[in-house]
């Protein structure tokens, strides 16, 4: 066998599959035979493509192809020599493939590199050559000048792209801070108020239905969408995806205008209201002006379910003078030559709205505690109507007053029954508020204008903070300046309610004045007059002289026109002197000194009174000249007069 020639033997695997894994139940997996083309690129893997031939062939041993050509030229020669020809075959089987292959890739990095140099222009670049031929010096400058030339443009533009870069991203991120989500919004506004989807619609309710209103009008409002923007310019701050839509006469802002006037002679000038355009309040900072555009808009419709609630009342109710309703104006005789005016102002944002507000803005006479007082009735009528709905009703009974269901078993007349039955309504109610703000106003300028014009004695008003809507009350001092602690018999309280005055004095007595501005001016004058002679009273009491007699009401002397004139009469402590004071509201003050006998020069002596005894009788009386006394007033001057003649 050894001596035979060598046969190539081709050893093939087993035609069974490998075993890839064995599971724990004993369960065998196979792995696929791989396919034809699988099989060629698993070979093709194997070609080393940049080594060379030579070095393949001198590292296996196999010798050099030049000594292959070589070794093959000397057997062709020696073969024709011999006349035998030798077949020469291939080194390896895919030496063609590899070099067919390996001359594709030559050509096409080499096309890649045309199409590079050609399309960036980076690693070549043309130029037009001058015709004229330059100096090296000054083809150098050039050279510099273009290549810094060339730097700087690259500088720029990278500059000027990472400036653009820069600016889109702030402005995308104040995109994002101030556009706001449409849905997010909508949550905002359902948080506040009352919304429904009707179709493809959002409505809003603006009424006052779920608290007890019984006004007719829908007050509904449509939510839509804001699209009047334009993204691709700058947003604004105040820029809101959401927007209102209410209804056209729910627009603008309006108020109840209430005021106490003269009457007017003429029927025809009702109705003719100065209108003044109220500036709306400003919104917190943070708040939608879909918010406040809302708020506005249920303001006009509150106004306008009170004005037609008054208006109503004021046409059912029967009075000895009826009530005028005239256009968008009640009238309403409060007092004698005095009217209760209550007027709906109504104004939108259109032009002549404006025009007509600005001819005539005087809010002076506008009352704005009785337009506050009228809003506070309507909502106790909300609560009373909600109330007398939700609560629950007898089962064996009418639901109302206990009186009321006693009215069968004790047999009411029809007299006790209407008392039962009747109940104020919003115009009677703010009638008499008028009524009581209107006095009250004219009794505290009354009294400022008597502290104002007499100084002498000193009159004090201290008003009561906590008042009811129909009754006031205010503490009225008449008192001298430096004497307070001694003078303190004059104290009044007024109660001030809808068609009288009730004063209260110190001593329990209750005296009612009507609505007469001068029934309260006449009493407060009677009163500084009185207090002048009972400071006179208290006076002597501390300065140790004796009160002869005292009177409030003086039958003697002329009769005054305002109340009644006051005197007392006083004596030094040792009975030479005596003082009489008589005061009187328009007659002023008097004093009388009386002096004694024996310092009477007037009188002539008589031959009948020889006693000595008879001379400490009194004289006549002389008046004080009482403008010419020193003193700041009338108290400090009477004491004054009563030490000068108390002896000492």
């Amino acid at each position: 066998m050894s001596g035979g020639p060598a046969v190539q033997i081709s050893i093939e695997s087993s035609a069974e599959k490998q075993i890839q894994e064995v599971g724990l139940d004993g369960s065998e997996t196979y792995v696929q035979p791989l396919s034809m083309s699988q099989n060629l690129a698993r070979l093709a893997q194997r070609i080393d493509f940049g080594q060379d031939s030579d070095e393949e062939g001198t590292g296996e041993g196999i010798t050099p192809r030049e000594n292959d050509w070589g070794d093959q030229e000397e057997e062709e020669e020696e073969g024709e020599c011999g006349g035998l020809v030798k077949f020469q075959p291939s080194l390896w089987p895919w030496d063609s493939v590899r070099n067919h292959l390996r001359g594709t890739l030559t050509e096409m990095c080499v096309l890649y590199d045309v199409l590079t140099v050609v399309k960036d222009k980076r690693y070549m670049h043309l130029d037009p050559v001058s015709q004229e031929s330059l100096t090296p010096k000054q083809s150098q400058h050039g050279l510099l000048l273009v290549s810094k030339r060339k730097s700087l443009l690259g500088a720029a533009q990278i500059l000027l792209k990472g400036g653009e870069r820069l600016s889109k991203s702030v402005a995308e991120n104040q995109e994002n801070k101030r556009q706001r989500d449409f849905n997010s919004e909508l949550l905002r506004l359902r948080q506040h108020w009352k919304l429904r989807k009707l179709g493809d619609k959002i409505l809003g309710d603006l009424s006052y239905r779920s608290a007890g209103s019984l006004f007719p009008h829908q007050g509904t409002f449509e939510v839509i969408k804001n699209t009047d923007i334009d993204l691709d310019k700058k947003i604004p701050e105040d820029y809101c995806p959401l927007d209102v839509q209410i209804p056209s006469d729910l627009e603008g802002s309006a108020y109840l205008k209430v005021s106490i006037q003269k009457q007017s002679s003429d029927i025809g000038d009702l109705g003719t209201v100065n209108l003044f355009k109220r500036p709306l309040p400003k919104a917190k900072p943070g708040t939608p002006h879909w918010q406040t555009k809302l708020e506005a808009a249920q303001n006009v419709l509150l106004c306008k379910e009170i004005f037609a609630q008054l208006s109503r009342e004021a046409v059912q109710i029967k009075s000895q003078i009826p009530h005028i309703v005239v256009k968008n104006q009640i009238i309403s005789q409060s007092f004698p030559g005095l009217q209760l005016s209550i007027s709906f102002c109504h104004s939108t944002n259109d032009k002549k709205s404006q025009k007509l507000s600005s001819d005539k803005m005087n809010p002076e006479d506008h009352l704005y505690v009785l337009e506050h007082n009228l809003h506070q009735l309507i909502r106790e009528f909300h609560k009373q109507t909600l109330s007398n709905i939700v609560m629950p009703h007898p089962a064996s009974a009418p639901f109302g007053h206990k009186r009321m269901r006693l009215a069968g078993p004790q047999a009411f007349d029809k007299t006790e029954l209407n008392t039962l039955q009747q109940s104020e309504g919003l115009l009677e109610k703010i009638i008499k508020q008028a009524k009581h703000v209107f006095l009250r106003s004219r009794a505290a300028r009354t009294i400022d204008s008597l502290a104002s014009k007499i100084e002498d004695p000193q009159i004090q008003a201290h008003w009561s903070s906590i008042n009811d809507v129909y009754e006031s009350s205010v503490k009225v001092l008449i008192t001298s300046q430096g004497y307070e602690q001694i003078c303190k018999s004059i104290q009044l309280q007024l109660n001030i309610g809808v068609d009288q005055i009730r004063v209260v004095h110190r001593d329990g007595r209750v005296i009612t004045l009507s609505h007469q501005e001068q029934e309260l001016q006449d009493f407060l004058l009677s009163q500084m007059s009185q207090h002048q002679v009972l400071a006179v009273q208290q006076l002597a009491k501390v300065m140790g002289w004796h009160v002869l007699s005292f009177s409030n009401h003086v039958g003697l002397g002329p009769v005054e026109s305002i109340g009644n004139a006051s005197s007392i009469t006083v004596a030094s402590p040792n009975g030479d002197y005596t003082v009489s004071v008589r005061n009187g509201p328009e007659s002023g003050t008097k004093v009388m000194v009386q002096f004694p006998r024996c310092q009477s020069k007037e009188l002539p002596k008589s031959d009948v009174l020889q006693d000595t005894k008879w001379n400490y009788l009194r004289g006549p009386y002389k008046e004080v000249q009482w403008n010419k006394m020193e003193g700041r007033h009338f108290v400090y001057k009477m004491e004054l007069l009563m030490a000068a003649l108390t002896p000492c």
